[in-house]
């Protein structure tokens, strides 16, 4: 299955809207969408709206830990929005809900900001 990622940025903080599942053949793709939004992108704020994804191995689980991680780096978030009972089921088992703020749906006040690619 195909995976699709749009962003949308505005006023320091981007919103990452992911379609599909996310595995060891599809992660890639996420993770470069991730290594492009840090290198082009002054975000502080990435807020990932998995609404739309239907699995998450534990291979898309390290890309989020990854851009997590590379965000705290320059004082930044990532959180979680929206996720399906499958993949809250893996962020409660692995104990990644603790990790990640998970909301259950995209904070309105970030749906403000137009599509970019």
């Amino acid at each position: 299955m195909e995976l699709k990622v749009s962003t949308r940025s505005h006023g320091g903080h981007t919103v990452m809207a992911v379609v599909g599942e996310i595995d060891l053949y599809t992660a890639p793709r996420l993770q470069a969408e991730f290594a492009r939004l840090l290198q082009e992108s002054t975000t502080n704020l990435v807020v990932i709206d998995m609404s739309g994804v239907e699995f998450c191995d534990s291979t898309g689980m390290n890309v989020l830990l990854s851009a997590l991680k590379r965000l705290r780096e320059r004082g930044g978030a990532l959180e979680v929005a929206g996720p399906r009972p499958a993949v809250r089921k893996i962020l409660q088992v692995t104990g990644l809900d603790s990790v990640f703020t998970v909301h259950e749906t995209v904070p309105e006040e970030l749906l403000t900001a137009e599509p970019k690619a």
